[in-house]
């Protein structure tokens, strides 16, 4: 994967930790050549986000409320007076009440799904038309991170579920709207894994248990796993890839019952 980015830069959009899906993200591609800016929400998430940033030898970091058009507006003017272009934008945002993540979907909230559908659907729309600007003089790719539970019933992933689908369809929506302009947008599609987002469902522990004991590849993805196909869509042999989920998930989407001895 040496230096596939080599030359390129862009934005990561939300590492909480040293185990989010965003941090395996960043470190492939800082691993790969690319420069890397980062975002997070308040102080907090910002303390924990810097000495990371600096391992991936990043100085950049803009804090960004993707529920604040003001908030995204100033972080998009930050980005944009350090780096006039970009290459690539990573959208690893998605929020949902956490109690609302267990039991049934028949419960949700008016004032839940609202909120779960704007951080975890209408944010990519929001930077992606901040980003396109960006991308138009040498195309890019926009990148975001979806569920299978978009498309088959998982226990409790709930409203999130709904959210993947609107989620999935708006990458396909914005794949056709830039694609003519160079711009490719993607999601991608890991099983279940231990991050702080993953254990906030319920009975994730059982989830995953289950998945890696009945996945062809009798595994869950990795980090690294995620990164990889992370850095393959953002450069240059990703180049005819657009409108696609692209599943990291040890196979696990192809079955329809579970293995024998686990019936």
């Amino acid at each position: 994967m040496s230096d596939l980015l080599k030359g390129k830069r862009g934005l990561v959009m939300g590492v909480a930790n040293d185990r989010s899906i965003a941090w395996g993200i960043a470190r492939a591609m800082a691993d790969a050549g690319a420069e890397l800016a980062f975002s997070y929400q308040g102080e907090a998430f910002g303390k924990r986000l810097a000495p990371l940033a600096e391992s991936v030898g990043s100085d950049f970091m803009v804090d960004m409320d993707v529920t604040d058009d003001t908030s995204l507006d100033a972080g998009f003017e930050a980005l944009a007076a350090r780096w006039p272009t970009i290459d690539f934008l990573v959208h690893a945002v998605a929020y949902s009440d956490k109690s609302e993540l267990t039991g049934r979907f028949l419960n949700t909230t008016r004032a839940n799904f609202k909120n779960s559908m704007d951080i975890s659907v209408y944010s990519f729309i929001e930077c992606a038309r901040r980003a396109h600007p960006m991308m138009l003089e040498n195309g890019g790719t926009l990148l975001t991170m979806t569920y299978q539970g978009s498309n088959r019933v998982v226990p409790n992933y709930n409203v999130m579920g709904v959210a993947k689908a609107a989620l999935e369809s708006a990458t396909r929506y914005l794949a056709n709207d830039l694609g003519p302009e160079g711009i490719r947008v993607n999601a991608i599609s890991p099983g279940p894994m231990k991050t702080l987002a993953g254990a906030a469902i319920g009975g994730a522990r059982k989830t995953f248990k289950h998945t890696q004991e009945n996945a062809p590849m009798r595994n869950n993805a990795t980090l690294e796993a995620v990164g990889g196909t992370a850095v393959y869509l953002c450069s240059d042999a990703g180049a005819c890839t657009t409108g696609e989920v692209v599943r990291v998930d040890g196979g696990y989407h192809v079955l329809g019952m579970p293995q024998p001895d686990h019936l």
